[in-house]
């Protein structure tokens, strides 16, 4: 799903066109408006400071976070979904939509600017090339000292998935800890885990399902 080989011979548009047209033949229905659980089991025993959700897509975690008093940049490559991320802010509230900040990124050509007490990563997996151990690493980079990276990443097969038939394999949360070659002095891993749970997919479809979570600090000096 994620290849952190040199990306000299990928296409940069190709990606985007994939993840545009897949969220432009979703309709508003498909969007529920719940955060991911694993968000809200960990942001709940955080403060609210400034955080960075990448690959946002509708914003369900983005808009959750900035309406508990996060200052909130989500990133995602496809306009579309940045649009309506900012659409359903504004819904939530005018204070809400002050709190987030919507920003088109490839990850795999350019990284918000900026530190944060918190970055979010759910499910940054994809079917084209993507440096994400390098991506993950800045996003790590980017944390304010005391910060945490919350990186959640499918560890089951979704019969929903655009992925859903493909020969897949789901690395344990210590090899996505262990690729991001992280300075222990200055890093440590705060949970390591593969939790199960009820999802539903978004014509209404349940399964249960694996998360693989890894939470990483960033160490005060």
């Amino acid at each position: 799903m994620t290849d952190d080989s040199p990306d000299a011979d990928r296409n940069p548009d190709e990606a985007a066109r994939f993840w545009e047209r897949l969220h432009t033949q979703r309709e508003e229905r498909h969007w529920s408006g719940r955060p991911n659980p694993v968000l809200v089991e960990t942001a709940h025993a955080i403060a609210p400071g400034t955080a960075l959700d990448l690959g946002s897509g509708g914003g369900g975690d983005a808009v959750w976070l900035a309406a508990r008093g996060w200052r909130v940049t989500a990133a995602d490559i496809s306009a579309t979904a940045l649009s309506r991320a900012a659409s359903h802010a504004s819904a939530a509230g005018a204070a809400v939509a002050r709190r987030l900040t919507v920003e088109r990124h490839d990850l795999a050509r350019t990284f918000p600017a900026g530190s944060f007490d918190l970055v979010n990563a759910h499910y940054l997996q994809t079917p084209f090339a993507l440096p994400r151990a390098r991506v993950l690493r800045r996003a790590a980079r980017a944390l304010t000292p005391g910060g945490l990276l919350l990186v959640v990443d499918h560890g089951s097969e979704r019969p929903w998935s655009w992925s859903s038939g493909q020969d897949t394999r789901f690395p344990a949360p210590e090899e996505v800890f262990d690729a991001l070659a992280l300075d222990p002095a200055a890093w440590r891993p705060e949970r390591l885990d593969t939790p199960r749970r009820e999802a539903t997919g978004p014509d209404g479809e349940t399964a249960t399902v694996t998360d693989t979570v890894v939470a990483v600090r960033r160490l005060a000096p």
